[in-house]
């Protein structure tokens, strides 16, 4: 595993972070889910759905998408969004990968 000096990890470790943060709340879990049922979706459709305001759901949208997950596009007035198909393939396989290299149950006792 080659680590960057300045940085101390490696690029796949800061962007299975930023993954992990990016899902790391119920709303944009919620968020993901509904993209995929509907494949697009746009922003006023998602705040009908979610206990949550119109800015509210633009900023977790805004963190789904800094992260690589969703991608937006214009029309008109409104922005609709969907899953970005090659961030999300990109997050499966980091996650993945990480999964893999983790025991399944615990090695030994803590402590």
């Amino acid at each position: 595993m080659a680590f960057n000096k300045r940085e101390q990890f490696t690029a796949a470790q800061q962007q299975t972070a930023a993954i992990a943060k990016a899902l790391g709340h119920p709303a944009r879990v919620a968020i993901m889910q509904l993209l995929a049922q509907r494949q697009a979706c746009v922003c006023g459709e998602l705040v009908l759905e979610l206990p949550l305001s119109q800015s509210t759901v633009s900023q977790h949208l805004k963190e789904l998408k800094a992260a690589g997950l969703v991608q937006g596009e214009i029309d008109g007035a409104r922005v609709c969004y969907c899953i970005d198909a090659a961030g999300w393939a990109q997050a499966r396989q980091l996650l993945g990968a990480l999964l893999a290299e983790l025991p399944a149950a615990p090695i030994g006792s803590c402590c």
